[in-house]
Formats: C-alpha cells, structure tokens, sequence
C-alpha cells in the first residue's frame, strides 16, 4: 500500500493552513528513488491528471511486487496557487502576494555542502555520493522558512533531494510536448524524450533562475567542477522539466497516453521490473536552450497566427499579424531563425513587446537568463 504523507506548509495568517501531499510506493528495501511532482505552475494541470492515473497504475504495480525503487508522487505540489482565483481567472504562474514566480528562486546550497564536504571525501564515488546527500538533507532540515511561498519550496525540495531522477510536470499555454534538461542528463533522458513524442528537448546546464529540476542538477554539477581532479563526485541526480502540451490539453486519452509513456520509461531506468514498450523515433534533436527564439510582437493589437505548434519555420517566415482595430495598421511578425515553433501564447491581445511564440533553433545564440519570466 503506498504510504500517503502530509506535510503542512507555514499557515501566512491565523485560521489557514495548506498542505503538500505526497504518496510513497514501492518495495520495503528499494533500489534508488524516484521523484515526480505536477503542477507547480498551478494553472498548468495536465501533469496534475497524469498524476492521478500515475497513482493507480503505481499501486497495482506495488501490488504486483514490481516496483524495484521508491516512487514518490505529488500530484498538487503548489496548493498556494491553486487557490488564486481572481474573477474567475486562475492565476497560478505567480504568487499574488510577493509577484514572484513559483518555479524559481529554489535554494542554491552547492557553496555549503562543498565546504562542509572538503575533508570528508574518499576515491569511492557511491560513498561521496551518500556524503554529499546526507549532508544536503541535513542542510535542509537547519532552514527555517519566514514564508507560506518559502516552505512550500523546501518543503518539495526536501521531498526531492536525494532522489536518483526529477521529474517536474508541467505545461506551456498552447504547445507540443516538449521537455527541458541538462547536456550532461540528456543520454539518460533521450529514451523519456521518444516515449513523450517530444517535438523539443532543450539543453542547458545553467539556465538562471535556479527553477526546481535546477536545484538538483546544479548542485551536482557545481560540486564536480570543484572537486575535479581530486575526487571523483557521482551525478547523483539528475531533472527533467516535463511539458505535456498546452493548458487545454487535459482529458483521459492524453493523460493514460502521458502515463503509460513514464511507466515504460521508469522501466528502461530499472525502477520497474517488466519489458518497456518499443521505444519511438526520436521526433526532433535535442537543441540547446539558448537556441531558443523568443518571438516578441513589436506592436499591440489582435493577434492572429499564421504557425501553430509543431510547425517548423525558415528563417524570416511570417509568424502571425498584428492588428490595430482603430488605425487599420498591420503589423507582421516574422522569426529571425529557422527552427521548430513548440509553444505560442494563448492570449490573443499583444502588447508590445510580448513574447508570442518559442521556436527551437540548433545554434546557440543567446546567453545569461534563458528562461522566460
């Protein structure tokens, strides 16, 4: 039976209290663990139904003695957002009360743990690798959360930390599916690519931000660059940002679909015993994350699209109009790169200066924050 913990998070005012829930599976002595969250952005519920149907498909596995790791699942990890409905219009991207974004500024504590680290590493990487873990969890545990938004965060990130692999299910407004990891994850992460039909795998090692599959990464990541050459430090851990799609794009078929495909996939990683599906072609090359165009309108006005999603433009391709009702005045929006369009926005009133489309290009081109707002 998995094992349902609640973990209340700092109640912002007397009379309110909200809680993370997360649901534990597999065998009384597992073999590594696994980490899957869904809907940080709160307005962005695919990952929240495929979570749903994770759930009962897990439990028959447990059931059935397959699990080899421990799999944790939290299907609502942003209780915060959830709630922030304003006139009707969920608002989950940002916390209203600070107007931060909450999938950012998780805690960095590379610096700590290498400090407190240095004189307690050996030639074995797997007992660097439990040093290091043991010293994370413990780190977390000293934090003391001055906010609601604060203890949500470390309270996921302590859920998280020593997990082999994180998985961060998420949505964009109107995409194809489309996933975000590191260069140094992507030979693991490729076969999680071909079951998703991914039409996108963006890499980088450090996009800004620190966003929550960062956390982990980065982590592992800064300490190899310190102790390179010295010792031997593991990747003991590595993140995937999942997008299954657009934010309308929630119904059974899509999320059995999504579902089945992070079955076969934790199987390909040993956490499940059995005989993964065939794996798929894969769709499209992974591309760096600075490849990435932002498609900004110059003008405000109605936005009416030329491209959709999964479409692939030449460079200087029309990508939508640009409307001024009252002057008459038509503003074309082209892309300056060639490359694959896997989200646009789903407003159709720009603003100038609005970012309305993404398009993954195989040229790096950018550099800094990578990330959108």
């Amino acid at each position: 039976m998995a094992q349902h913990q609640t973990h209340p998070l700092l109640a912002p005012v007397p009379g309110t209290e909200r809680q993370i829930h997360s649901f534990h599976y597999g065998p009384a002595k597992p073999q590594g663990k696994i980490y899957i969250q869904a809907s940080l952005h709160a307005d962005e519920l695919p990952g929240m139904l495929v979570a749903w149907h994770l759930k009962k498909h897990l439990a028959e596995l447990e059931s059935a003695g397959r699990l080899r790791s421990e799999i944790v699942v939290v299907p609502v990890a942003n209780p915060i957002g959830l709630e922030q409905v304003v006139m009707d219009i969920p608002l989950g991207r940002y916390e209203l009360e600070s107007g931060q974004n909450f999938n950012r500024n998780f805690l960095d504590l590379s610096t700590q743990i290498g400090d407190e680290i240095e004189g307690l590493l050996t030639q074995d990487p797997e007992q660097n690798r439990q040093i290091i873990r043991q010293h994370l969890r413990k780190a977390l545990a000293a934090q003391v959360p001055a906010t609601q938004l604060q203890s949500q965060r470390l309270t996921l990130q302590t859920l998280a930390c020593d997990a082999d692999v994180v998985l961060d299910l998420h949505c964009d407004f109107e995409a194809v599916p489309h996933l975000y990891t590191t260069p140094e994850a992507w030979s693991q992460v490729e076969p999680l690519a071909r079951y998703l039909a991914a039409q996108a795998s963006l890499l980088a090692t450090d996009s800004g931000g620190l966003s929550f599959d960062e956390c982990f990464t980065l982590l592992w990541w800064t300490l190899q660059q310190r102790f390179e050459g010295s010792f031997e430090i593991p990747q003991g851990s590595f993140s995937v940002t999942v997008e299954l799609r657009g934010q309308g794009d929630v119904s059974h078929a899509l999320a059995e679909q999504d579902c089945q495909a992070l079955i076969d996939y934790l199987i390909t990683l040993g956490a499940i015993e059995g005989q993964a599906g065939p794996l798929p072609e894969l769709l499209y090359p992974a591309t760096p994350l600075a490849g990435v165009e932002p498609v900004a309108s110059t003008a405000g006005g109605v936005l009416v699209f030329h491209v959709k999603p999964g479409d692939y433009l030449s460079a200087g391709q029309l990508v939508a109009d640009v409307i001024d009702p009252v002057s008459d005045r038509l503003t074309p929006v082209y892309t300056t790169r060639e490359g694959l369009v896997y989200a646009r926005s789903v407003r159709r009133m720009a603003t100038a200066g609005m970012v309305i489309a993404h398009v993954a290009g195989r040229e790096a081109y950018r550099s800094g924050y990578l990330l959108s707002a």
